[in-house]
């Protein structure tokens, strides 16, 4: 329980700076796949190793390559996971069809981190929000409870003021995001404090890989690969956790 703990308290740090965030998803031509949500936190290691011995480079000394299967790990931690609170144990069940990897080197000045999980169909996607909202708001055994308000996540995630959908037919794939309690959304990006400016240079990056050529995608600004299977689209993570509706749209592939 530590070990996980601990890698849980480093990747919320990650998210009190500036970070570059990533959504990866692989579309087979069944319509299963894998999603990938990954963070760079590179910029706050250089950060950190210019302010010398602080309190904010404790724990950040030695180098980590951590994966973490957490079937593997629910099964193994059983017992020490049946003494938490059951809203708890909820928030770390729900992560068990997902894997999280943390590399950080402190003489590279890098630090990255993701999470990724498989689906049968693109209607799972919407909980990966939901389990990124949970997971950023796990409380450590012994420890406090982070602020969900604080978490970049809490705009983004399916956390019942914003639901985030997917859905492909063979031939289009459609992400929406929608917020359905304006009020709480808002109260979010209110409480975002500091935090706004920190993130002020952040991007998100979309990264969608098809099994076939896309034909169109519905917004503009958008870059494909070379046979045109994967199309990438940038956008301020500030603006997307202001407005998630920005990253609305519809990706059109060729005919089989």
């Amino acid at each position: 329980m530590k070990r996980f703990f601990t890698l849980v308290a480093c990747a919320l740090t990650m998210l009190l700076t500036s970070c570059q965030f990533s959504e990866n998803i692989y579309i087979n031509e069944d319509g299963s796949g894998s999603m990938n949500f990954s963070m760079d936190a590179s910029e706050m290691m250089e950060m950190v190793s210019q302010m010398g011995d602080s309190e904010a480079s404790k724990g950040m000394e030695k180098a980590m390559d951590s994966t973490i299967v957490f079937k593997e790990f629910l099964e193994e931690y059983k017992d020490s996971i049946a003494t938490l609170t059951p809203e708890e144990q909820q928030k770390i069940k729900s992560l068990e069809n997902f894997t999280m990897h943390m590399k950080m080197d402190p003489e590279a000045k890098s630090m990255l981190f993701d999470l990724s999980t498989e689906f049968k169909n693109a209607n799972e996607l919407k909980d990966m929000f939901k389990t990124m909202n949970n997971f950023s708001n796990l409380q450590g055994k012994g420890g406090s409870p982070t602020n969900s308000a604080s978490s970049p996540f809490a705009s983004m995630a399916d956390d019942g003021s914003t639901e985030v959908s997917y859905a492909f037919d063979g031939t289009t794939f459609k992400r929406s995001a929608q917020v359905v309690d304006k009020e709480a959304h808002q109260t979010a990006v209110d409480s975002l404090g500091q935090a706004e400016m920190m993130f002020g240079a952040s991007k998100y990056k979309i990264n969608y890989h098809f099994p076939r050529a896309v034909k169109s995608f519905s917004k503009e600004g958008a870059m494909y690969s070379e046979d045109r299977k994967t199309v990438t689209f940038e956008v301020g993570f500030l603006d997307v956790l202001k407005n998630p509706e920005l990253l609305d749209f519809e990706v059109v592939l060729e005919d089989k």
